[in-house]
């Protein structure tokens, strides 16, 4: 009879610990999953970021041809450009 009752014990203590690591799984599983949707988020926010980065690129690249006078003429040796730019130098 105390063999039974110790057979019990270790089942019941089995069954308590098998619940706990499953419960335990279940837990990593949902938080793992939830990061790892934070991951794709932020990854999605990188691509706009770059789309955006890209499209001011094209913008300030378009302005700087426009601002060239014709001829052979390059940035360096024209003369400073317009305020808030960095480039105005005032007399």
């Amino acid at each position: 009879m105390a063999q039974q009752e110790e057979e019990n014990f270790f089942a019941r203590e089995r069954d308590k610990l098998s619940r706990e690591i499953t419960s335990g799984f279940e837990e990593l599983l949902s938080t793992t999953n939830g990061l790892n949707r934070k991951l794709e988020e932020v990854l999605g926010m990188t691509r706009e970021y770059e789309t955006v980065a890209a499209l001011w690129r094209c913008f300030y690249d378009l302005m700087k041809q426009s601002d060239l006078p014709e001829g052979n003429i390059t940035m360096e040796e024209k003369p400073p450009g317009l305020p808030g730019t960095g480039g105005h130098v005032i007399k």
